[in-house]
């Protein structure tokens, strides 16, 4: 009974934390660069967007990753 139990305890976690902080993270500092490069050459418009959509992810990531986060 005792060897059950062993077999079902979680170990280490900090890899999965980091991956969360990837994907929460990752995205947005992608399109934000993306976006800088756009803003800084002739497609300003499109720099904006690009802009836009990192903050997007940003906010929409730190709500749904950062309640992940914040119940373990």
């Amino acid at each position: 009974m005792i060897t059950n139990s062993i077999l079902l305890e979680v170990g280490n976690l900090d890899g999965l934390v980091y991956l969360i902080l990837l994907i929460l993270l990752g995205p947005p500092i992608f399109l934000a660069l993306i976006g800088l490069i756009l803003f800084r050459t002739k497609n300003r418009t499109a720099g904006k967007v690009f802009f836009i959509l990192a903050g997007v992810y940003l906010v929409v990531g730190l709500g749904i990753c950062g309640a992940i986060i914040a119940q373990s």
